[in-house]
């Protein structure tokens, strides 16, 4: 059997839930979304995208619209509801913008998939499992909910000044935690938890861009550095003035640099050039 018919033969693959903005004929873009947060977190970015490409925004297994399945889960297993769903649309080959464990999902399709991927771009991503950091929020989110997980990640993900300033979207992306599934949360922590992928990023082929957030604590720039050193050729771009949630804290800085390693490996050329998509 093959790595994905083995992981589709542990769980079953779900329902799941996406959205497709851009032109029909525009280069297929996919997006994953990290871990307790659902596709509306790249809402800033699909203005600007989707004049571009065809975006395709997906819920992970067991967050926002897409059922949970009892856990734990496996990257290789979310990976492969990634495939099911480029299948289901016909799509056979994409670029990939993945944010934390969206990103590990991205460089596990990269490496196992490679002839799915056109290019690859990796947000605040995690190198390795920790056990001691998830078995705690893993027990919490199965014994009581999302709810004390909440505020906690809130504090990660977004600067102490950004949640100063900006409490209605802070509010926003609360809300998203919280709706998450505490068994498709648990699920997708287990899967970070216990991932040891570091053998696979020399082997990934797709030109990269490794992207961090110069105050992310979860991810960090060193991690950011060493993931980037690990993939040959890769590219690593730090968003000042952002933690772990550069697209929210900072859109337009962000969107300047996926725009330009895309436009780079897409053959699109901004807006403002002849023959520019519109």
């Amino acid at each position: 059997m093959t790595r994905r018919e083995v992981a589709n033969k542990v769980i079953a693959a779900p329902e799941t839930a996406y959205r497709l903005d851009g032109a029909v004929d525009a280069p297929v873009l996919l997006l994953s979304n990290g871990l307790a947060a659902d596709l509306s977190m790249w809402d800033a970015q699909i203005p600007f995208l989707a004049a571009h490409y065809r975006t395709l925004r997906y819920d992970n297994r067991g967050h926002g619209d897409t059922p949970a399945s009892p856990g734990p889960y496996s990257i290789d297993l979310l990976a492969s509801d990634a495939v099911d769903l480029l299948d289901q649309l016909a799509i056979r080959k994409a670029h990939f913008l993945g944010m934390s464990l969206g990103g590990t999902i991205g460089w596990m399709l990269a490496a196992s998939y490679p002839e799915r991927i056109n290019s690859l771009v990796l947000c605040d991503t995690p190198i390795e499992g920790a056990p001691e950091v998830w078995a705690p929020r893993i027990s919490t989110a199965l014994s009581r909910g999302m709810e004390p997980l909440v505020e906690p990640t809130l504090e990660r993900w977004l600067t102490a000044s950004f949640r100063a300033a900006s409490p209605v979207v802070t509010e926003r992306v609360g809300r998203m935690i919280r709706r998450t599934s505490p068994v498709g949360y648990a699920g997708c922590a287990a899967a970070i938890q216990s991932m040891q992928l570091t053998s696979l990023l020399p082997h990934i082929k797709a030109p990269t861009l490794v992207i961090v957030g110069e105050e992310d604590t979860a991810t960090p720039p060193a991690m950011a550095e060493r993931l980037a050193a690990s993939i040959p050729g890769a590219e690593l771009v730090v968003i000042k003035r952002a933690a772990h949630l550069p697209n929210i804290e900072q859109p337009e800085a962000f969107n300047a640099a996926i725009g330009d390693f895309l436009r780079r490996h897409a053959g699109v050329r901004p807006l403002d050039q002849p023959g520019g998509r519109v």
